[in-house]
């Protein structure tokens, strides 16, 4: 119970930082749309190759990296957002991206990387059958603890992509429990927070009821929606915060009230 209550006050906690600057919710809104964009332009090329091809392998490489590209830019913005609030700053919307637009080379790297991993963790998963699945699974968790600060480093740190992986695992290394249960304690979070209109979107198809069921489906999707976009903004600050406590030993004075000492425990060796 005290890891929930733990997870519950970080989200509290970046919940707070997010009234103060509710412009943030915007970036992840612009990276969705962005991200659908892209996808609905490699959509039709895709459809029209032999997935076996060259151009079938071209076009599905482009896709994985332009997708994680869009994606990778605006998390940046949202972590220089988060970093210059906590540090006493007014993050704007303007500074946000040109913060973003200033890391374009580490952005690149994450993005050619992210996507390459992505790729290998999927190919095993359709060629192995269900330890294929297993294994990548396991895989893609591990990689995704030990490359969560990848964004924050090269934010505050500078420096390239390589190194930026380098230093997030060595600061995973020396935060590296309760931060996974806090990572997932906002999955939870989010997916109970879904619930509700997940529930009513089954009851609207159950119903079968024409202009009912098209309404209970259509605010059950904002709903969904507005939780993903709540949910990721909170994920940026969190994620900025726990980079700050790793890498200085300082708690952030947004995250005072909540227990960041106890949440990110230093390993005991």
């Amino acid at each position: 119970m005290g890891r929930i209550r733990n997870t519950i006050a970080l989200a509290k906690a970046s919940w707070q930082v997010l009234l103060s600057d509710k412009e943030l919710i915007w970036l992840p809104v612009f990276s969705g749309i962005a991200a659908i964009i892209m996808g609905a332009t490699f959509i039709l090329p895709v459809a029209l190759t032999s997935s076996n091809g060259p151009l079938g392998w071209i076009a599905a490489a482009a896709f994985y990296f332009t997708t994680s590209f869009v994606v990778i830019f605006f998390n940046t913005a949202l972590v220089s957002a988060a970093y210059e609030r906590l540090s006493g700053g007014d993050p704007t919307i303007k500074s946000a991206i040109g913060a973003a637009v200033s890391h374009l080379p580490a952005i690149a790297g994450w993005a050619a990387i992210s996507a390459t991993v992505s790729a290998i963790l999927k190919a095993i998963e359709e060629r192995a059958g269900f330890v294929g699945s297993i294994v990548s699974s396991v895989a893609g968790l591990a990689w995704t603890l030990v490359t969560f600060l990848v964004i924050p480093v090269y934010v505050v740190e500078g420096g390239g992509v390589v190194a930026a992986i380098k230093r997030s695992g060595t600061l995973f290394k020396a935060t590296w429990g309760e931060n996974m249960v806090a990572n997932v304690g906002f999955g939870i979070i989010g997916f109970v927070a879904m619930l509700p209109f997940i529930l009513m979107a089954i009851l609207a198809i159950v119903s079968q009821v024409g202009a009912l069921a098209v309404v209970g489906i259509v605010v059950a999707v904002v709903g969904v929606v507005a939780v993903t976009v709540v949910m990721s903004t909170l994920s940026g600050i969190f994620q900025t915060a726990l980079y700050l406590y790793a890498s200085t030993g300082t708690v952030p004075a947004a995250f005072v009230s909540a227990d960041l000492p106890g949440a990110f425990r230093p390993k005991h060796r």
